[in-house]
């Protein structure tokens, strides 16, 4: 039997979703590593459908991401530098895809489909904040009232 510890189960996966569910930005993280001193970022993101992801990249060439989701369904969309989509994923535990890899220097945004969606991340450590540069300026920023309509429009592209 494994211990609760150690598992990344359905218990934590369930408290991180209701602790996204109540949340104001409609998402929450559980990190797996010590926040702004390990070499490799390890942590699960809690998302759900309502939460804004301003399109951004990692320009770091240390800062490739992976994203394997555990449970629920994203859309993952990738921009080019001028915010036109180039490509769009949906990923699920039971889909054809069941995550990304996303190199540095990508645009990019991700779209919860379902409640109780999550998926695990891992990239280069330490984490540091996105820069100016690494916010896609073409998209609204989180709080802006332009946000939801251009949330809604990301979702609409997974209908």
């Amino acid at each position: 039997m494994a211990s609760l510890d150690y598992a990344i189960g359905r218990p934590l996966i369930q408290q991180l979703s209701s602790r996204a569910a109540s949340g104001e930005r409609l998402r929450t993280n559980h990190n797996f590593h010590t926040p702004h001193a390990e070499e490799a970022n390890r942590l699960l993101n809690a998302v759900e459908p309502g939460s804004y992801i301003q399109p951004h990249r990692h320009n770091h060439p240390s800062k490739d991401e992976s994203i394997v989701v555990v449970s629920g369904q994203f859309g993952f969309v990738f921009f080019d530098k001028t915010g036109a989509v180039t490509e769009t994923i949906a990923a699920s535990p039971e889909g054809d895809a069941i995550g990304v890899n996303i190199p540095h220097g990508t645009f990019h945004s991700v779209i919860a489909l379902q409640p109780g969606s999550v998926f695990f991340e891992a990239k280069a450590g330490p984490y540091e904040p996105l820069t100016d540069d690494e916010r896609a300026s073409w998209a609204p920023s989180e709080g802006d009232p332009k946000a939801e309509i251009y949330r809604k429009s990301l979702e609409a592209l997974f209908e």
